[in-house]
């Protein structure tokens, strides 16, 4: 079965000036330009070809690999924004992405990154992208539990914090309170499961639930701190949210729990300045 937007496994039929021809099945015979041809290609062998329609709307087969196929989500950077919608770049050789208008969450702008997901539209037969992700994920059917490790990609930002997919397969929210450090749209982190909502809706946090699960993170991070800046930082009970937040990626709250796990297992003194390692 032929599948758009997907690889496939198709027998070389045709050797033409411009090309070969593929056995497309039901939609004919498909032409791989010459630009992606190799000299072992020959008349009777299968070749493994991603399937899209170029800029005039005719099937066409590349060996050149696309940044997503059908059924998956990229973070995809906008090329122009056109009358129908905006364009994305996904890796092929004058083939953009399409995210119509109306698939927008919001509006595009050239030169921005988006994280999208690719779906064939079954009404036009193009591959198309779209920004509303919450029609293409899966209700959960798996028992998750709190503080379970996640992968967590960043999708969008809100008024609350952060859209993100989980799993794949998932959509979850990343509440802006339990973020500490930089993050961007499309970036990858670890996660952990905060709370399912009784809507199916997945929150997360960058950091365990708990003092008993927080407090191991918290010290590995002041811990491996203090090594590369030889032995002391210049934190301490006193200091500005905004500078543990700065240095450590983590809350004031966390830290001065952390601190106080390494004071008592006698790992760390405390200054007047700051905390200095015990070695």
């Amino acid at each position: 079965m032929i599948k758009i937007g997907e690889y496939n496994e198709l027998e070389i039929v045709k050797e033409v000036d411009f090309g070969l021809y593929l056995d497309g099945g039901p939609y004919g015979e498909i032409l791989l330009p010459k630009s992606y041809t190799t000299e072992d290609m020959k008349v009777g062998n299968d070749v493994n070809v991603f399937l899209y329609n170029d800029s005039e709307d005719r099937l066409i087969a590349t060996t050149k690999q696309p940044k997503v196929l059908c059924g998956g989500y990229a973070c995809l950077k906008v090329k122009e924004i056109a009358r129908v919608g905006a364009f994305l770049d996904w890796g092929l050789d004058g083939k953009d992405l399409l995210v119509p208008f109306r698939e927008q969450y919001q509006e595009m702008e050239a030169g921005n990154s988006y994280v999208v997901f690719v779906y064939l539209d079954e009404a036009t037969n193009r591959i198309v992208g779209s920004a509303k992700l919450s029609r293409f994920f899966k209700t959960l059917n798996e028992n998750f539990e709190e503080n379970d490790e996640v992968e967590i990609c960043v999708a969008q930002q809100e008024a609350r914090g952060y859209r993100v997919i989980i799993n794949d397969s998932y959509l979850g929210m990343l509440y802006s309170n339990q973020v500490f450090k930089t993050i961007k749209i499309g970036q990858v982190e670890k996660g952990y499961i905060k709370h399912i909502r009784p809507d199916g809706l997945i929150d997360v946090s960058l950091q365990r639930q708990g003092y008993r699960q927080q407090i191991p993170d918290a010290c590995k991070i002041i811990l491996a701190k203090l090594e590369q800046n030889k032995g002391f930082l210049p934190l301490h009970d006193k200091s500005a949210p905004e500078d543990i937040q700065a240095q450590l990626a983590m809350s004031k709250k966390a830290f001065k729990k952390a601190i106080g796990y390494l004071y008592k297992q006698k790992m760390i003194v405390l200054k007047p300045k700051g905390i200095q390692l015990i070695k």
